[in-house]
């Protein structure tokens, strides 16, 4: 049996030293005398305890020890500002740069967030560090997850970050999500929601506070319904989560971390949910989607997907004693994506499928075609790191290695007859569109040093390996209807060196260089002979700088951005055995941005962020398909005693939705998507001890999204008459209750 990749020195080097260390660890535990946890995430370090300061109420900001852009979020800004319905790409929406907003109402329809204009799959989510996604490609599902409800904070990464920054797409940065604190004290909260299109939320959250029948540990319980019948018609939507966390001492020395959320949701919507046609939308209106028609491929009982997820892992954080400290990681997720749908929605195609009749195929030419559809995945994955700190700085190494096993299917099905096949070849496969098992086995190791040469400046050389290889076994392969089994490796060193310069009493700058890695998608072995693909993976190398600013009165951050994306993977637009994904071009992201919360004092604070984002391909000139032109928010705030309360708007640029073709430059500029505007408004009360239902507190929250009601286009698939339309969700309003027992 051959490895799944051969292992490099660097990799080699890593593991031999992390098999010393925990041959003598026990001799180094017995020195320690203090247990420290290190900490392996985003370094915010931002918070000061002045309540009335403006890094305490900012909705997002940077640090003083930051060695890129970045956007840091509270629990306290998702509580008073987020839909309670929500989920991350809600929370992460006000950072700069970043772009999103749901058809279907604030966290009831899957949502695609831009990051400076690279697209779902060109950036990393991770929770609590761990990087999880798609495994066809690095694409995320924003419902599947994580409600609002279980995260604690969030940090935008704007950039690869350090060689400690992990997951398949550093390409344009990292969205890290981090799971809530545990409560000092015991506390039993119940909350609800009220809201348009029938929505309604229900929950219960635990807190332990330190328990002795825990070991002095904390447990953490969220459970969560949530059902809508949606603002699109007929898209109803329906989920379930339950998230445990418990945490407790391991000895003296060490912090053991448990963590389990599972997740379970249904909805009802088409396979191709990308909106209405303008005739469509002339003739029922911008919410249009589904109907109540058995005729129609529109029809809401043709349409809908089960989906479910969980996500475990384990993680123990030891302090050895003389500056040592480590951390390792155990997980595993998955996802189950179950799908009947039909196969147009957009009124192109006409009825009629292909079934079997005494053997001979003929045309049914009033029936439905649909699919049956499968994307099923399970991931392990193990994180490993050690922290020495010496004389000159700190240490740090590691090693993430991760394998994913894959079953996607998609049956075409006759929906008018109860879901039989469709036998839309005269051939086999029939009625088999595809049939296809797919792995991933990555190892990814790294070191980087924190050298502070003189007081104040911290330089953080790094590298990184990339080691990847993915295999498909299909019976039936997807595009090309003919079996493969084969498998492609993929090699990266990435080098990274940042800079942080402390200028004095609360204000730094900083500097990075870094490069930036995306693995392919699955979708470059659709073809006959995968061998004649180009090995070489797309790349991004970094520059950036910044300078960031901290007084109890204001925070603010600004920095500029170059990034330079190289060997784009497109297909050479052959067909049969010629076909194949080679290297062309790719582009270049520039830009400005800056964030700023100013404390007015008595409890009131303003805040502002903009960016200016070019984005433009290399053989074109020409800005690329779905990126922003800008993004820009203007906020007032407010929190002193039981009141809080927010006004925040956030406009997002002019972005256009085709690519740029010399054979057809007017659709170029005909999609293209003018900028649009969201301003959500919450209010907040908190009663402090209501004996009537024996609560310590009870908090009253209001909150109004698309205050002004607009409903401009968001986002256009696809040319033409059947071009889809996605509109702004109309105002809504929220009413929530949050009692504490």
């Amino acid at each position: 049996m051959t490895p799944p990749f051969k292992t490099s020195t660097l990799a080699r080097g890593i593991a031999f030293g992390w098999t010393a260390l925990a041959l003598g660890a026990p001799a180094l535990a017995a020195d320690a005398d203090t247990a420290q946890t290190i900490t392996i995430s985003a370094k915010s370090g931002a918070y000061l305890k002045d309540k009335d300061s403006a890094s305490a109420v900012a909705p997002t900001q940077s640090s003083l020890q930051a060695t890129q852009p970045q956007s840091i979020i509270t629990r306290e800004f998702i509580e008073q500002s987020v839909a309670p319905t929500a989920e991350y790409s809600r929370v992460v929406n006000i950072a700069p740069s970043l772009s999103g907003d749901s058809a279907n109402g604030p966290g009831l329809s899957e949502t695609k967030t831009t990051l400076r204009g690279f697209s779902d799959d060109q950036y990393n989510i991770t929770f609590d560090g761990i990087p999880w996604g798609d495994t066809n490609n690095p694409a995320h599902h924003s419902t599947s997850f994580f409600p609002a409800s279980v995260i604690g904070a969030a940090v935008v990464e704007r950039g690869p970050g350090n060689a400690s920054n992990l997951g398949f797409a550093t390409f344009g940065g990292s969205i890290n999500l981090f799971s809530k604190k545990p409560g000092a004290e015991r506390d039993i909260s119940v909350f609800g929601s009220l809201g348009n299109w029938n929505t309604r939320l229900v929950g219960v959250a635990v807190e332990s506070g330190r328990q002795a029948e825990l070991g002095n540990g904390t447990l953490q319980f969220n459970l969560q319904h949530l059902e809508s019948d949606g603002y699109m018609s007929l898209s109803a939507i329906r989920s379930d989560n339950l998230t445990v966390k418990l945490e407790r001492p391991v000895g003296s020395d060490s912090t053991l971390t448990l963590l389990a959320s599972v997740n379970r949701i249904h909805y009802v919507q088409p396979d191709n949910s990308k909106g209405p046609t303008l005739a469509q939308v002339a003739l029922h209106g911008k919410n249009y989607l589904l109907n109540n028609d058995p005729t129609s491929f529109n029809y809401a009982g043709f349409n809908h997907t089960d989906k479910d997820t969980d996500f475990e892992y384990a993680r123990l954080r030891t302090d050895w004693g003389q500056g040592l400290n480590t951390e390792a990681k155990v997980y595993t997720y998955a996802y189950n994506n179950q799908t009947i749908s039909s196969t147009d929605p957009t009124g192109k195609t006409a009825p009629g499928t292909k079934v079997a009749v005494n053997g001979v195929t003929v045309a049914k030419a009033s029936d439905i075609p649909g699919i049956d559809k499968q994307n099923k995945y399970r991931v392990y994955g193990g994180m490993f790191q050690a922290e020495k700190q010496v004389s000159a700085g700190l240490l740090r190494a590691g090693l993430w290695v991760e394998h994913s096993d894959t079953d996607r299917h998609q049956y075409d099905l006759d929906l008018t007859l109860g879901n039989v096949p469709n036998l839309v070849e005269k051939t086999a496969p029939l009625a088999v569109k595809f049939d296809q098992k797919s792995n991933i086995d990555s190892l990814q190791p790294y070191a980087e040093f924190e050298w502070t040469p003189l007081s104040g400046t911290t330089l953080t050389p790094g590298i990184k390996q990339v080691e990847i290889k993915r295999s498909v076994d299909a019976t039936v392969n997807q595009t090309t209807r003919t079996p493969l089994n084969t498998s492609v490796s993929y090699h990266s060193t990435l080098p990274f060196l940042t800079v942080n310069q402390q200028l004095g009493q609360g204000l730094a700058a900083y500097a990075q260089y870094a490069k930036g890695f995306q693995i392919p998608d699955l979708n470059t072995l659709y073809i006959a002979d995968p061998t004649k693909n180009s090995s070489e993976p797309q790349t991004s190398t970094n520059y950036q700088v910044g300078i960031v600013g901290q007084s109890k009165a204001l925070t603010w951050d600004v920095d500029l951005y170059q990034i330079d994306f190289k060997n784009k993977l497109v297909s050479n637009g052959l067909g049969g055995t010629a076909a194949a994904y080679v290297n062309i071009g790719g582009a270049t992201y520039k830009g400005i941005e800056g964030q700023a919360t100013y404390a007015l004092g008595g409890g009131f604070a303003v805040y502002a962020n903009a960016s200016v984002n070019k984005a433009t391909a290399l053989d074109t000139g020409k800005q690329i398909s779905g990126a922003p032109e800008m993004t820009a928010a203007l906020g007032a705030l407010y929190n002193a005693g039981p009141w809080g309360a927010s006004l925040i708007a956030k406009r997002t640029g002019a972005a256009y939705q085709q690519e740029y073709s010399a054979s057809a430059p007017a659709d170029y500029e005909a999609y293209k998507v003018q900028a649009y505007d969201n301003v959500d408004l919450g209010l907040s009360y908190t009663l402090r001890g209501v004996p009537a239902i024996g609560a310590k507190s009870l908090k009253l929250q209001v909150n109004v999204f698309n205050l002004l009601n607009r409903q401009n286009v968001t986002a256009i698939s696809g040319t033409g008459t059947y071009a889809q339309y996605t509109y702004q969700a109309p105002r809504s309003l929220q009413l929530s209750a949050k009692a504490s027992f």
